[in-house]
């Protein structure tokens, strides 16, 4: 198709002249051309690529879509192995460990220390970034979960290997021939002092008996003090291993020196009034890691039921000690 020709009025003799184009103008039109056209098809081709997407494409959708549902599905498998977790945490403080004395395992330990903030970020910066950087933390304090789990039973197993060990240490019969529990004098707890005759706490328990009474070893222990000690008078402590301690106070006479081994039921020493006594009798105290508690609560091999119930109304009655 041939050009339009244009004209122009020459303004000398008022006639109309025909134009005569030059290269510039004709490489002016074909740059304009050139650019309209690119422009129109990147245009199409975004348009195709955007409402028709290739088979590599439509492969890629297909999978990550798989990979959403699969994150989902293993999201929800470990709520569910974390509530399982939870429960065998709770069972192992509140049960196992309890049954032997154990403390229970602190929750920062559990948990353990998290991986570094610059992980999860990395974590953060991938596909379905939320959803697999919440299941890596899921999964990272599971595992760390699992392993103090694990190391737990472990130490419950070895307890269960000195079980019997423990049972023939620890405190579990009176210090004092005592079947009628006729020489329970003053129990544990808040009691009126004999010689300043005000209330004051009283760590032990005393027993009333005449000066050469024998006095026994309330568990297999070793003997950690036999001497002299400020208000208690000639005393004996004995070490009796899993934290736990026995201290025998106001003796006439130890019978036993540092170091030595000692089975329950072995006379240690004789009930005397020395120290701040106002009376022949024997101080008893029974200490849990390092602090005084209830004796009796440890009379188990001693007492049947109605006399441990007997026992404590007993002990419950004093209220003023003899030290």
């Amino acid at each position: 198709m041939a050009a339009k020709k244009k004209y122009k009025i020459n303004p000398e003799t008022l006639a109309l002249e025909q134009v005569e184009h030059g290269l510039r103008y004709w490489l002016r039109q074909t740059g304009i051309y050139l650019f309209g056209g690119i422009i129109i098809g990147i245009l199409f081709l975004f348009l195709f690529l955007y409402f028709f997407p290739s088979p590599r494409e439509k492969q890629f959708i297909r999978e990550k879509e798989a990979l959403e549902s699969s994150l989902e599905v293993l999201n929800r498998q470990v709520d569910q192995m974390q509530i399982v977790m939870t429960d065998l945490q709770q069972r192992d403080d509140n049960l196992y460990r309890v049954l032997f004395g154990a403390e229970p395992i602190p929750l920062a330990i559990r948990q353990g220390t998290q991986r570094k903030i610059d992980y999860y970020e990395q974590i953060s910066r991938m596909s379905n970034s939320q959803l697999a950087g919440e299941l890596t933390l899921k999964v990272d304090m599971l595992e760390k979960e699992l392993y103090t789990q694990a190391k737990s039973y472990d130490e419950i197993l070895e307890m269960t290997k000195t079980q019997e060990i423990r049972m023939e240490n620890i405190p579990a019969i009176q210090p004092v021939m005592n079947k009628d529990l006729k020489r329970v004098a003053s129990g544990y707890g808040m009691r009126i002092d004999p010689v300043y005759h005000v209330r004051r706490f009283h760590q032990g328990m005393d027993f009333t008996a005449p000066i050469g009474t024998e006095i026994f070893a309330t568990g297999n222990a070793t003997v950690k003090f036999s001497g002299w000690k400020q208000g208690y008078g000639n005393t004996v402590i004995l070490d009796h291993g899993f934290g736990y301690e026995t201290l025998y106070a106001h003796l006439y006479k130890s019978l036993v020196r540092k170091g030595q081994k000692v089975r329950r039921s072995d006379i240690i020493a004789l009930v005397g009034n020395t120290g701040k006594s106002t009376g022949p009798h024997l101080h008893y105290e029974v200490r849990l890691n390092g602090k005084p508690i209830d004796p009796r609560n440890y009379y188990f091999y001693d007492l049947s039921p109605e006399e441990y119930d007997q026992m404590i109304q007993l002990s419950n009655n004093f209220g003023q000690m003899l030290d």
